[in-house]
């Protein structure tokens, strides 16, 4: 089975792990067919392209569900540790997606970084979704904030 590289902002980092934008329900079996047995969201529930009930819908795939809302304004260091818990707590295929792949890039980034990753080559793999540190907008500023933070656990 091929990845399903058209769910939006769809990055393969490595055999176990993929990351995405939003998801579909359409999008939801084409996962399962690769072998993701759990998903991780970082997006709000609340927002306009949030999908519906996903956790339930990707339990009727046989995918677990770890729900981690961080707000695109305020991402803090206990949201990491909570990505940080549930994406090493077993060695089964993960997804992690928020609605565009912003939040997730910059968890990666600095989960590589963390892990002993050259600084350009995490820096590279981020750039692939963007890089807060180099936009001149405020929605940037506590992304660019938060990847500064690589050294913490």
């Amino acid at each position: 089975m091929t990845d399903p590289a058209d769910i939006r902002a769809w990055q393969r980092l490595s055999p176990r792990i993929t990351t995405s934008g939003r998801l579909e329900d359409k999008d939801l079996a084409r996962l399962a067919d690769i072998g993701v047995r759990h998903v991780i969201n970082l997006a709000l529930s609340d927002h306009a392209e949030a999908l519906a009930d996903e956790g339930e819908k990707l339990a009727a795939q046989g995918i677990g569900y770890t729900h981690i809302p961080v707000p695109f304004d305020a991402p803090t260091q206990d949201h990491y540790a909570r990505f940080l818990m549930a994406l090493e707590r077993d060695d089964a295929p993960v997804h992690v997606h928020c609605i565009m792949n912003q939040r997730v890039a910059c968890f990666f980034y600095r989960y590589h970084r963390g892990r002993g990753m050259a600084e350009r080559d995490a820096r590279a793999i981020m750039a692939q979704q963007w890089v807060p540190d180099t936009i001149d907008h405020p929605a940037a500023r506590p992304w660019a904030d938060f990847i500064a933070q690589e050294g913490a656990a």
